[in-house]
């Protein structure tokens, strides 16, 4: 919630007598604008805004400064019960498990209720209030279990909120089959921003009537439908809409259901968002093969940083059209084709071609099957990837006995932060050649490290790695976990771990999930846990 400032009608006038909420969320009147400039900054105490605040009793009073004080202390009471505190720019109530009671009292111009269960059912006491709060520009109400006539209620409301630049319907299955409701007096000229309407179970005539109305929402940047796989069915409608929003930055489909003959509708689209910034077409299984003859168009999105493509059951074919194309988009940043398991034999190509992808700082390839020969392109590229950020090779089996052929890449990434290598069946030789680049000074960036479910390693390969791994010193997160079908027991490079940890500032989180620990190497974890001074949790579930 934001706070809100209204102005008086007149001179001479008070405001009239309001709830303490409404008091405190709205501020005492116009004149006291002057003093945001005192106010601006975020982690403010109720106190200190209280005491802020009682400088503009000048301007325009409340009854009296007694009866002020009074309110501020009911209000300090009423963020007290719901655990938050006062800021001059925002309260929070997400999750708080508000009351009927507590929503009718609000003025805002912020309101972010998510996530509570009570709101379904009472929305139109809310609502009535709107004309209270006509600068509204942020509304969020997902997983509020709405009801079909809080969707009602809702849609009738909107026409007194014409500010209204954010709406989040996510997680509310009422909205399915009630959109037209909820949107109708959305009208040409609106602000709207964002729209997020993920898990909505909207219909195909859900998905028609938004097609019918995207052309009025010229200022839209944000338009989220995942897991709205009935949407499919009027497909051509919305990509028709979507020709008219030029200022389309983000557009998400992930598990809509979107077919072959998807991907062609969509195409005919691309050539008209010239601003899009994300794309997220992932977990369509029936995607597979769409991109064979139809990604000429996806070349047009120039500003486009976000692909994500993951679990869409791309073809050989899939591959060779997107070799042409992903390459040339310059601007991308992020890249996800993890699960997509035919890739493994037909993207050598396409990895190789990587290189020319000077800006990419996230690079998601896990549980793709890769083989000897695209992992060897891949590697090839990766070393001209200087920005690169996130790194994820998985679930990809060739990465075993053959990390060497990253050791340049692992060499030159100053800005590697995330490095996964799960399941990869890395050997003991692997290992060392980690901790060999860990110990010349390598890596250093590096915060999330993901070992885990590579039972081939030896105790002699763990026991370079947790003696170096001490150089880390951003390292925030480590897992080194067994397969949930695998136990072991832990030899003497846990006492190795252990003093390496007092030697990482910022670790956290150490995965250790089925390694077996004898009676002695207990005593030390336990003495471990009493006497260091910081919070780390090591996750050692399925310990015997």
């Amino acid at each position: 919630m934001s706070q809100t400032r209204k102005k008086t009608s007149s001179e001479g006038e008070t405001k009239p007598q309001t709830s303490t909420v409404n008091k405190f969320l709205r501020g005492s009147n116009a004149e006291s604008r002057k003093e945001d400039n005192d106010l601006k900054t975020s982690d403010s105490q109720p106190s200190d805004w209280i005491q802020k605040t009682a400088t503009s009793e000048t301007a325009k009073p409340l009854s009296s400064e007694m009866e002020w004080r009074s309110s501020m202390e009911k209000n300090e009471h009423f963020l007290q019960k719901l655990g938050k505190k006062a800021v001059n720019k925002c309260l929070d109530l997400n999750n708080c498990g508000l009351t009927t009671a507590d929503m009718k009292e609000m003025d805002l111009e912020e309101l972010d209720i998510s996530w509570n269960g009570f709101v379904g059912g009472t929305l139109l006491s809310i609502t009535q209030q709107m004309h209270l709060v006509s600068k509204l520009k942020i509304l969020r109400l997902g997983s509020c279990r709405l009801t079909t006539d809080d969707v009602q209620a809702l849609g009738e409301a909107f026409e007194m909120i014409p500010e209204l630049e954010e709406l989040n319907l996510s997680w509310n299955s009422k909205v399915g089959g009630n959109l037209p409701l909820i949107l109708q007096k959305f009208q040409k000229g609106s602000k709207i921003q964002m729209i997020e309407l993920v898990d909505c179970s909207l219909t195909s005539e859900d998905g028609t009537f938004l097609g019918q109305l995207l052309p009025m929402l010229q200022s839209l940047e944000v338009l989220d439908l995942s897991i709205n796989r009935d949407i499919v069915g009027s497909l051509n409608s919305i990509a028709q809409g979507l020709k008219s929003t030029s200022n389309l930055k983000v557009l998400k489909l992930h598990s809509c259901g979107l077919s072959q003959k998807s991907v062609k509708i969509l195409d005919a689209a691309f050539r008209y968002l010239g601003e899009l910034r994300k794309l997220d077409l992932s977990c369509n299984k029936d995607l597979g093969g769409g991109f064979e003859d139809s990604p000429a168009q996806l070349v047009m999105l120039k500003h486009l940083q976000v692909l994500d493509l993951h679990q869409c059951s791309l073809t050989a074919d899939d591959v060779m059209s997107l070799t042409q194309v992903i390459p040339l988009l310059s601007n991308l940043q992020e890249l996800d084709l993890s699960a997509n398991k035919k890739m493994g034999s037909s993207s050598e190509n396409l990895l190789s071609r990587l290189r020319f992808l000077p800006a990419l700082k996230s690079l998601v390839i896990n549980n793709c099957a890769l083989e000897s020969e695209t992992f060897t392109a891949l590697a090839e590229a990766s070393v001209h990837l200087s920005a690169l950020e996130v790194f994820n090779l998985s679930w990809n089996k060739c990465v075993g006995g053959n990390l060497k052929l990253l050791l340049e890449t692992l060499k030159l990434s100053m800005s590697l932060q995330v490095l996964r290598l799960s399941s990869c069946s890395l050997v003991t030789e692997d290992v060392a050649l980690l901790a060999s680049v860990i110990q010349t000074g390598h890596l250093a960036k590096l915060q999330k490290l993901d070992l885990s479910y590579n039972d081939s390693i030896c105790d002699a390969g763990w026991t370079m790695f947790c003696q170096n791994v001490r150089f880390l010193k951003e390292l925030i997160e480590l897992d080194i976990s067994l397969r949930p079908s695998n136990f072991r027991d832990c030899g003497q490079w846990f006492r190795h771990l252990l003093y390496a940890v007092t030697k990482l500032p910022q670790i956290t989180e150490i995965g250790m999930k089925r390694w077996i620990l004898p009676a002695s190497q207990e005593e030390e974890l336990e003495c471990f846990d009493q006497d260091k001074k910081r919070s780390i949790h090591f996750d050692h579930g399925g310990f015997q």
